[in-house]
């Protein structure tokens, strides 16, 4: 794996054939002239590269004619990347960034290792001083990342509208198999979700994928079952939903004195339902604890009304017990 881009500008011959590899992953088709221009050398010479690639088991095809040029060979699997110090580091900004956020599988740490390890010293020595000192806002998600398959399985089950097959285990261990017409993907807070026409429930249902222990649309399994996505259908927003509703200990309901439009920049979709209504918006949602919920309220800085449920205003006073004993110290 290279990361320094060859300079075409170089005398050497092998740094030319190398850069005429670049050039071709980089383009689908390029021209004789254009290859000349860019490796600084004749038309004539750019064949003789080409029959160099072609000996080092690289298919270059050659098409002649006014309009001819130069293609690898479709399907040809091309040999590793070669990456610029700029696009090197990228990746690996993207792979620990990734890390954190929790993509599929172990195949993040790996190809972590891997780059790093074919990293020119000088380059892996100040990248490697980056991981040291880099700092994350966001708390480092647990170990619940999906199986790259089964992510890769539902991905194409969406795009080519095929029904798939689930075994699923729910958040209290039940373990169960069903048929799914998935709508989309999502992915939300570090987790990876699937949402789409649960056959066994009849209803539209959003799974965790990390929770899939397999995904199979092959004909053995779902008949090869097609299907239309119904027009209106918005996986991110049917998610949001979702979540929101998940539940918990307490039901909550506060008339916040504001307006909806400002109530929605300080409340996502995922934390409570928004309602407009007369003397401002109603927030509905679930809480497990009230003194979290009465701290949220605290922060919000607008004035509320708690509706329900009372036990609530006690754990508003307690925390303006609190505050108070705080400022007097």
């Amino acid at each position: 794996m290279s990361h320094q881009a060859p300079d075409p500008g170089r005398s050497h011959p092998t740094t030319r054939v190398l850069a005429m590899l670049e050039l071709l992953q980089a383009h689908h088709r390029m021209t004789g002239p254009d290859l000349a221009s860019r490796l600084g050398v004749d038309e004539r010479t750019v064949r003789r590269y080409a029959a160099r690639l072609d000996d080092l088991g690289v298919p270059v095809v050659a098409e002649r004619g006014r309009h001819g040029g130069y293609r690898l060979m479709p399907g040809y699997k091309l040999p590793p990347l070669m990456l610029t110090d700029d696009e090197a580091v990228a990746v690996v900004l993207g792979l620990l960034a990734g890390r954190r956020l929790g993509l599929p599988g172990q195949a993040t740490e790996s190809a972590l290792a891997k780059v790093q390890r074919v990293l020119p010293a000088a380059l892996r020595d100040r990248v490697q001083a980056l991981r040291e000192t880099l700092g994350f806002t966001l708390a480092a998600r647990d170990a619940a990342a999906p199986s790259t398959g089964v992510l890769l399985t539902l991905a194409a089950a969406v795009r080519e509208r095929r029904r798939v097959r689930l075994r699923y285990r729910s958040w209290q261990g039940a373990d169960s198999e069903r048929d799914l017409d998935p709508y989309g993907l999502v992915f939300h807070s570090g987790r990876w979700y699937a949402t789409g026409h649960d056959h066994r429930s009849g209803e539209v249902r959003t799974f965790r994928v990390d929770r899939i222990a397999s995904a199979d649309t092959g004909t053995a399994a779902t008949g090869g079952a097609v299907y239309e996505i119904p027009a209106g259908a918005d996986p991110v927003q049917h998610v949001t939903r979702s979540l929101a509703r998940v539940p918990y200990a307490h039901e909550v309901e506060v008339l916040l004195e504001t307006t909806l439009e400002q109530a929605r920049r300080r409340v996502p979709a995922t934390v409570a339902t928004l309602t407009e209504t007369a003397g401002g918006v109603v927030m509905t949602t679930r809480a497990e604890h009230l003194d979290g919920m009465a701290r949220m309220l605290a922060g919000l800085g607008w004035p509320f009304v708690i509706r329900r449920p009372a036990e609530l205003r006690e754990h508003v006073r307690d925390l303006a017990r609190t505050l108070n004993e705080q400022a007097d110290r």
